[in-house]
């Protein structure tokens, strides 16, 4: 018995309970409608939640395209279905009904809305006074199986883009290109900024890589030329804090990609990060040891994963700097001979 309660009282909640049976109402159906207008009326709203999440968490302590993919799934997924109800009403069923219709035609998009639940109500437990609320994601599995990418463009495939990003021209083109000649994430190249370009290498700050530690990046010659015949906005004089590419962050690399398949022609399928596995398996390939190039990509993991990674702290800039422009070499290279091939067959 429930302490406080005398027997006849309690009797008495067992025959109201039972009445309400008898007259087809469901007492238990009851309760949670009661709690769920005393959520409401208290704020707790799955819009009001899923805002507080990007505003406290995720633009905080995530990176910028993390707590953007974060926003857009809340947004875009997650709030259209879900829109009116408050965080305590979504039950494991919301859960895997959302992600499995999702999966039927964006399986990987799916994924990473299973991955952005399951940080939210995480978090919403740390936040609620209610001591019973768990997140009704656990227990439901990712609906979709992704496998590791092994896609790698071989020497014909990096003329093809290359020329593709010729054809494409303007900032699209060149930041693809640097997306090639330098082996960084596209987020790190998409939003590089003037103040983090130093004498013939790049300087990215710790927020804005995925690590979150600083990295240089030792720019090749063509790389830096690259960056040199980027406009300025202000003429001679960029501000630190202006955008290599324009005014703006290079984005809609779907479209980008779309535009270069067009001039690639009919190639195995591939995606935008299989450039930065390329250029690592393109270093291997022409004689850069695995250490140098882990560095240049920034990996913590591989040859510098644990008690190497505590203890070796050499930074390898002057084997970077010599790697970087050899595969700069070898990519003109592979660009060059192209050129003088299409020259020979046109002469005849």
């Amino acid at each position: 018995m429930t302490p406080g309660i005398t027997l006849a009282a309690a009797r008495k909640l067992a025959g109201d309970a039972l009445l309400e049976v008898a007259q087809g109402r469901d007492p238990a159906a009851a309760k949670q409608a009661t709690r769920r207008s005393a959520a409401a009326k208290t704020g707790d709203t799955i819009e009001r939640w899923a805002n507080a999440f990007v505003t406290r968490y995720a633009k905080k302590k995530t990176r910028p395209n993390s707590w953007r993919q974060t926003e857009h799934v809340l947004n875009n997924i997650v709030l259209p279905a879900w829109k009116g109800r408050t965080v305590h009403d979504i039950k494991r069923k919301d859960v895997r009904e959302l992600l499995e219709d999702l999966a039927e035609t964006k399986p990987i998009m799916a994924n990473r809305t299973h991955g952005v639940l399951s940080k939210f109500f995480k978090w919403l437990m740390t936040k609620l006074d209610d001591a019973d609320f768990v997140s009704p994601v656990i227990g439901v599995e990712r609906p979709a199986e992704e496998h590791v990418g092994e896609r790698v463009l071989n020497d014909d495939e990096i003329v093809k883009l290359w020329a593709a990003c010729d054809a494409l021209g303007g900032r699209e083109g060149a930041c693809v290109k640097l997306l090639l000649l330098t082996g960084q994430r596209r987020s790190e190249i998409s939003h590089l900024k003037w103040g983090e370009v130093g004498n013939d290498v790049l300087e990215l700050p710790a927020p804005r890589m995925k690590g979150k530690r600083a990295h240089m990046v030792p720019l090749a010659a063509q790389a830096a030329a690259i960056i040199a015949d980027m406009p300025k906005l202000v003429p001679q004089v960029p501000k630190p804090d202006g955008c290599v590419f324009g005014e703006s962050p290079v984005g809609h690399f779907h479209r980008i990609k779309d535009r270069l398949d067009e001039h690639m022609g009919d190639i195995p399928k591939w995606v935008i990060r299989d450039i930065r596995r390329s250029v690592a398996s393109g270093m291997a390939r022409i004689g850069i040891a695995v250490p140098v190039v882990e560095k240049i990509l920034a990996h913590r993991k591989g040859t510098f994963a644990g008690i190497v990674g505590v203890y070796q702290k050499y930074g390898f800039l002057p084997e970077m700097t010599v790697a970087m422009q050899r595969w700069g070499d070898h990519v003109e290279r592979l660009v060059t001979a192209r050129d003088a091939k299409i020259v020979k067959l046109r002469k005849r």
